[in-house]
């Protein structure tokens, strides 16, 4: 969700190419076009759905080990270290860079991408080191900036010094990643977070088997606990960046040793350096809206629970849409660097068009099921009070989705362009809105309220953005094709109004016949999600949601 361009003040002129190119899947945008789409997609998707069900298990080992008491704050509050300083200081330029650069590279004939795409992994991994290294030697600072309470500041710092190392094979990755995507290979990437949850979960079963105190805290925990604990998550990164550099080997990929890293890789960089500007604008403001979040949930011993709903509203985005905008985004790239804008605004309207499809309905799921699949499956492995805040979080913010999916979609049309000064601008409201609800939030109340608004200012945030998105998208572009978007979304809106009341009916009879807790919740989740997706599904095939019918078509035969 970052990118760059040093861009006038004002958008460049959008001009048409002066002799026509062609590649795959820009001179005819029809029927088939949206049939490679959603094949490739599903694809992705079919690696997201086991990515996140492997994740969600991993999420509940490590709740049930550590809990949502200080230890589980502090593990939950440093892991999230290494994302911040990765997304400040270089995860704009790998992730958002890297893929129109190499993209472009390739129009330049297959000796010079190749020779390209090496000096990109050279300036990269001398980057990642660099930066991997200092900010370890400044693992006191960035704790102290979150952590008031000394015993969990203690805990939180030596966790720092095993957990800050994945900076570097976040970065590895990121960039390899694109690679892999430039070289329309997508489904690897997508299974690299298996990998990861399988080793954490193993280093949990490690931490279980180790002998340490009956009463968790940050003054009880053990030496061993503490190493198993960070070099074990550090390893699940590690072992992700493994798997997509295998990935690469098997399309063909060599490593070149000839390559020497300098002056040679100063060319991308130099390539890079236009767009670096608003790059850091960008990603500086990013962190602001993290900083803040962070302490006001450290502040109230919200840390666990923020992290576990933001993982649970995340599943939908991941399996639905993750993997849509992954394949998207190579031929976005591609038909910006060829001049087709009609393709790019075809692309948006398309996107927009399956994700309304997939997420309206998720959105409803998540908000009337959620409370119910939270109690369900955290009950027993945290506290009751923290599993009935994650179950509100998650339905109150569940609103977000189509938004978050939608701002996700925008940004990658503008880093087509090299444009990272309109993303930045769209990122300034979008912190200014969550700043600032949680201070009101935090002035007015205590505890619980804030906590769950930690969640809900985030969808806030993405529900301004994605307005201010198409504000500024329209200004550009001129018309966006969304009077079809809007078409669709009225229509899904409409099926899935109907699957809430037959979800709700569904829910309130099975709490009316069933009064046995677990059995109760069981029964009205598997009724609710039945009689739901039922509803839904007969509806959009009456009133004609023409985009389900295809993905669903398409899936069927991928």
């Amino acid at each position: 969700m970052n990118d760059y361009g040093n861009f006038p003040t004002q958008p460049l002129p959008i001009q048409r190419p002066t002799r026509p190119e062609s590649f795959t899947g820009v001179r005819a945008h029809g029927r088939s076009e949206s049939a490679g789409v959603a094949r490739a997609g599903g694809l992705v998707a079919m690696a997201g759905i086991v990515s996140r069900a492997t994740g969600f298990v991993r999420t509940l080992v490590v709740a049930g080990v550590l809990g949502t008491a200080a230890v589980g704050d502090a593990y939950n509050g440093v892991n999230n270290l290494p994302n911040m300083v990765y997304e400040l200081l270089l995860g704009g330029v790998l992730a958002s860079a890297v893929l129109p650069l190499l993209t472009r590279a390739r129009r330049h004939g297959r000796r010079h991408s190749r020779e390209f795409t090496q000096r990109v992994l050279v300036a990269a991994g001398l980057a990642l080191v660099a930066v991997t290294v200092a900010t370890v030697l400044c693992a006191p600072v960035l704790v102290r900036v979150f952590v008031a309470a000394p015993d969990q500041r203690r805990l939180a710092t030596w966790l720092a010094y095993l957990l800050l190392p994945q900076i570097f094979f976040y970065g590895v990755t990121v960039v390899v990643s694109a690679v892999l995507n430039v070289r329309d290979s997508f489904a690897a990437a997508a299974w690299a977070p298996v990998v990861n949850n399988v080793i954490v979960g193993l280093t949990c079963g490690v931490f279980v088997a180790l002998p340490g105190p009956v009463t968790l805290t940050p003054a009880t925990m053990t030496t061993a606990q503490l190493l198993t604990l960070g070099i074990g998550t550090t390893a699940g990164i590690a072992g992700q960046a493994v798997w997509v550099l295998e990935a690469l080997r098997r399309t063909g990929f060599r490593w070149s040793w000839r390559v020497r890293p300098l002056p040679y890789t100063w060319r991308p960089v130099r390539a890079g350096m236009p767009i670096l500007a608003w790059l850091v604008v960008y990603a500086a403001i990013s962190q602001i809206g993290v900083s803040v979040t962070m302490r006001v949930a450290f502040d109230h011993g919200g840390v666990s629970i923020y992290t576990y709903a933001e993982l649970l509203f995340q599943v939908p985005y991941g399996i639905l849409a993750a993997s849509l905008l992954t394949v998207l985004m190579p031929r976005i790239s591609r038909a910006a660097a060829l001049g087709h804008h009609r393709a790019v605004i075809a692309d948006l309207s398309r996107g927009a068009r399956y994700l309304a499809t997939g997420l309206i309905p998720a959105a409803m799921a998540s908000s009337l099921l959620g409370p119910s699949f939270v109690a369900l499956v955290f009950t027993g492995r945290v506290d009751a009070e923290a599993t009935r805040l994650i179950g509100v979080a998650v339905a109150c913010s569940a609103f977000g989705l189509v938004p978050f999916a939608l701002v996700m979609l925008q940004m990658r049309i503008l880093y087509a362009y090299n444009d990272t000064r309109t993303p930045t601008l769209i990122n300034v409201v979008m912190v200014g809105t969550k700043v600032a609800a949680l201070a009101v939030t935090a002035w007015l109340c205590t505890g619980p309220a804030v906590i769950v608004m930690l969640s809900v200012s985030g969808s806030l945030a993405y529900t301004v953005g994605a307005v201010a998105g198409q504000l500024l998208l329209r200004r550009r572009f001129g018309l966006l094709g969304f009077t079809a978007v809007a078409a669709t979304v009225h229509r899904v809106a409409w099926a899935t109004a109907a699957a809430a009341a037959a979800t709700l009916g569904a829910i309130t009879l099975s709490h009316t016949v069933i009064h046995t807790p677990t059995l109760e919740r069981v029964a009205g989740l598997g009724a609710g999600a039945a009689a739901g997706l039922a509803i839904f599904l007969l509806t959009a095939r009456l009133i004609g949601i023409s985009e389900l019918r295809s993905i669903r078509a398409v899936l069927a035969r991928a």
